[in-house]
């Protein structure tokens, strides 16, 4: 009786341990799917979005900054113009940063602020946000990959980076 009772424990074991390893299986398998993929900017494209956005602007007469961020805020490139004001860096840095963050333009979210919206101005007193018009964000399909941010043509900031943009479109699908 007590050998049936241990071959009877022994099958139940090895039962139970396959449908855990079954069971472990399947839960790796659903590790697996969930992992997350994104698309990065690479240096040669942010470097194509910084420059021609710079010359856009340098050819409607004004000296600008020009700055891509990738998808988490950080820099990739900065480009100061020839006699483009020392702040300018830092407005298209935090213009790029913005418009990264929140996935709108900073022209749509200057207009959220300027309307009063409550949430925006709680946001706009956290490090690296900015309310001024000039930056857009940087996407791959409807997938935030970073922003690119202009400062220093009044008016003209956002029309000069829409230009940086449009010179890499094809390499942004």
């Amino acid at each position: 009786m007590l050998g049936r009772l241990m071959r009877f424990s022994g099958g139940a074991f090895f039962v139970l341990g396959s449908a855990a390893i079954m069971l472990g299986g399947l839960l790796a398998e659903q590790a697996q799917a969930d992992l997350l993929v994104h698309h990065d900017l690479p240096y040669a494209v942010a470097l194509t979005i910084a420059h021609t956005t710079l010359e856009s602007c340098a050819a409607k007469g004004y000296a600008v900054s020009a700055v891509v961020v990738d998808r988490d805020g950080d820099t990739i490139v900065a480009i100061r113009g020839d006699n483009a004001a020392p702040h300018t860096m830092e407005n298209a840095r935090r213009k790029a940063y913005t418009a990264m963050s929140f996935k709108v333009s900073t022209t749509e979210y200057a207009k959220r602020f300027a309307d009063n919206n409550p949430v925006v101005h709680q946001q706009v007193t956290l490090p690296n946000v900015i309310a001024i018009p000039g930056g857009l964000p940087v996407k791959v399909g409807n997938e935030i990959v970073g922003g690119v941010g202009a400062s220093g043509s009044p008016g003209v900031d956002e029309p000069c980076v829409q230009a940086g943009l449009d010179e890499v479109v094809d390499q942004l699908k």
